[in-house]
């Protein structure tokens, strides 16, 4: 989580209200053209993205997370290396449903602090290192009250592996493990409330998005709703290019790599761009097509190569940002042309339309 991504979905907001503000003679006619244009009903494509995605993420997300926690008691338990390495592989499973989601963070992901106390990073070892000398108890409540940067997947991630080499289950100290342990129900804790504000049986977000136009306080039009999807694209794509891929290779510099301990930075990056594939391809497709079929393949071409530039790039990440340069910024312009058509092409197309 990143401070530009506020800024930017700010930015999309400034954009969407001047687009819906700003009116001229010419705007009226097309108006008027769509008025006898037939309005697109956008109710299968919402509830598809609500439940079929959104929700179905999340709920993925928390029982991964439990998977996590499980394996983290067991290690705690008893401290071997088959449990440890039973642990690693939770930890990188739990980060695939979290990075796809990312395709998506608004609503309560963003209003109700989610998203930072989840995932936020880089972490700081200083930062790190001054809980385990602390002489506090570190419990599941305590862990909680830290910085986001002192809890979440990244403060597992460190407890758990060492830049790349494996690490040995018996360099794991009591302290570590007390701390590993309570940030992982911390981490549950976390990821129950998120799948709890969208279903139907929690705070029923899901309802918001699937009933916007009739009925949703949050979305007063289909029309809003999905330019909130869109937007929501726009954001990872953004900070995909120019601030997870871009910021390390820029500064040749590994501190600012996410996963840079697991060594799950591609697979991350990937599974950012993964999540645009899955929203787009319920629905959004569909009704991209019935506009612009050429549109609708272009970007589909677009976000496949899009993942197949990350994966080109040589693992790790943290070493290619300075041995592989050449594909490091092959990845960054597949990426970028993603959220071009985005921006120019698909969000314009959703303002335009008429929907039920």
């Amino acid at each position: 989580m990143k401070l530009y991504k506020v800024w930017y979905l700010f930015c999309c907001l400034l954009l969407t209200f001047a687009f819906v503000g700003c009116g001229s003679d010419e705007e009226t006619d097309e108006h008027d053209e769509h008025d006898h244009a037939e309005a697109f009903d956008a109710t299968t494509v919402l509830n598809d993205f609500a439940n079929g995605i959104v929700l179905s993420t999340y709920t993925d997300l928390d029982n991964k997370a439990g998977e996590l926690l499980a394996a983290v008691t067991a290690l705690e338990s008893d401290t071997s290396q088959g449990n440890l390495e039973k642990a690693q592989q939770a930890w990188v499973a739990a980060r695939i449903p979290w990075e796809q989601s990312e395709a998506f963070l608004f609503g309560p992901v963003d209003t109700q602090g989610l998203d930072p106390a989840l995932d936020s990073w880089p972490v700081d070892h200083v930062n790190l290192q001054s809980v385990l000398d602390s002489g506090d108890s570190l419990t599941v409540d305590f862990v909680g009250g830290l910085e986001d940067t002192q809890k979440g997947f990244h403060t597992i991630e460190f407890l758990l592996f060492r830049e790349g080499d494996q690490r040995q289950a018996s360099d794991i100290t009591d302290r570590e493990l007390e701390y590993l342990l309570a940030t992982t129900e911390n981490l549950k804790v976390s990821t129950s409330q998120l799948r709890s504000a969208w279903a139907p049986d929690g705070e029923n977000f899901v309802s918001a998005v699937a009933q916007a136009g009739t009925g949703s306080i949050i979305y007063p039009s289909q029309s809003a709703a999905m330019q909130e999807i869109v937007n929501g694209m726009i954001v990872i794509a953004d900070e995909v290019a120019n601030g997870k891929i871009s910021d390390p290779f820029n500064e040749s510099d590994t501190t600012l790599v996410e996963s840079q301990f697991s060594f799950n930075s591609i697979s991350d990056f990937q599974n950012n761009i993964r999540g645009i594939q899955n929203v787009y391809g319920k629905g959004l497709s569909g009704f991209v097509n019935g506009q612009d079929p050429a549109l609708d393949a272009r970007f589909q071409q677009e976000v496949k190569a899009a993942i197949d530039a990350i994966g080109a790039i040589p693992d790790p990440f943290r070493d290619s940002i300075t041995a592989n340069r050449g594909a490091v910024q092959a990845a960054i312009d597949a990426v970028s042309t993603v959220q071009l058509t985005l921006e120019q092409n698909i969000l314009p197309l959703v303002q335009s339309s008429e929907f039920n």
